[in-house]
């Protein structure tokens, strides 16, 4: 209804059928007696009526704005648009009375009728406005939920994001700290280690963007990763990986299988002793992480960031829980893997 030239075609509809209205009701009033001015006069009070109170409707969005102060919205807006629809209804048919004497009446018969006029005149204008005022406010509400919708789907991505950028530092260091020992110790072994470890960040910048990936993808990953790691333990570490042909093509979020590995590791014992074994299966729809559970006699008390970032990401696609069963000897993680869309 904002629209100009549709708000006029509206306006001088309502103003015929006004009029028309009008010599139904109104005593005296026969069909020879309508002029064309009497549909001038209509639509031109209609357009009065109408125009100001979109005017109103402007001035108390700024004063008392639908969306955060509906209670005192409207009753002050009915009483303001009643109140000003029923000055110009009232004034209009008096004036155009006197020059025109379009209604057939005079003395207190024309108190009378123009009460009956004006109560059918501000009803049709009430009922218009409420159709106005209800337009704008579904507008409103459209638009407050399309914008709460965006902000969410921002914050989102920048806590996942976030949650990504928590691994690569710690992860570069632990990396560095190993090459740098090793390149003095063994140069074939130290070039392959680069070679790996190139890999690995290359599968990060691919993925740096990426929501999810397959775990055929992530396997690729993980057997670079797995490289790096045993070169740093040696035999202390064994992990084996079997993931079912089929389940290949499922997802999950980048780096969630490399968080579980290295959780692992960050709070076990890992020594010719005590080796450290995590296995990596597929499942009924789950990839289990499982390693036989051997704390660190010095073991960090554990803000669990790892296990939080992964229920955290988890959360942006799915409802189905990550599981953390810890048992007397070992300690599994089971997350799901997702269908493609």
């Amino acid at each position: 209804m904002r629209n100009d030239k549709k708000r006029f075609i509206y306006m001088v509809l309502l103003g015929i059928l006004v009029t028309l209205a009008l010599n139904i009701f109104i005593p005296g009033k026969t069909w020879k007696m309508l002029h064309f001015y009497d549909f001038l006069i209509s639509i031109s009070i209609t357009l009065m009526v109408w125009e100001g109170n979109l005017r109103i409707d402007h001035w108390l969005n700024q004063k008392y704005p639908w969306i955060t102060m509906p209670g005192k919205r409207i009753p002050v807006h009915l009483l303001l648009s009643v109140g000003y629809s029923a000055i110009i209804i009232f004034s209009g048919s008096y004036i155009s009375n006197s020059f025109t004497n379009s209604l057939p009446i005079s003395g207190n018969d024309f108190l009378k009728v123009t009460s009956i006029i004006l109560a059918i005149l501000v009803l049709m204008s009430v009922l218009l406005l409420t159709i106005e005022i209800s337009t704008q406010f579904f507008r409103h509400w459209k638009s407050s939920l399309v914008e709460i919708e965006k902000y969410r789907a921002e914050s989102l991505q920048a806590q996942l994001q976030n949650l990504k950028n928590q691994i690569n530092p710690h992860f570069l260091f632990n990396n560095m700290s190993v090459l740098s020992s090793l390149v003095y110790k063994d140069q074939d072994k130290a070039v392959e280690f680069i070679n790996q470890l190139s890999k690995v960040y290359r599968y990060l910048l691919d993925n740096q963007n990426n929501e999810l990936v397959t775990i055929g993808e992530e396997l690729i990953f993980i057997h670079s990763y797995i490289f790096l790691l045993k070169i740093r333990f040696d035999r202390n570490l064994v992990i084996n990986v079997d993931v079912k042909k089929e389940d290949m093509t499922r997802l999950i979020p980048p780096m969630a299988l490399q968080i579980l590995i290295e959780n692992a590791i960050k709070h076990n014992e890992a020594s010719s002793e005590y080796p450290l074994t995590i296995s990596v299966v597929s499942a009924e729809g789950k990839l289990i992480v499982t390693n036989n559970l051997q704390l660190r006699s010095q073991h960090e008390s554990g803000s669990q960031t790892g296990l939080q970032n992964i229920r955290a990401r988890y959360q942006f696609f799915t409802e189905s829980p990550v599981e953390i069963i810890r048992e007397a000897n070992f300690f599994v993680v089971k997350i799901p893997l997702l269908l493609s869309k």
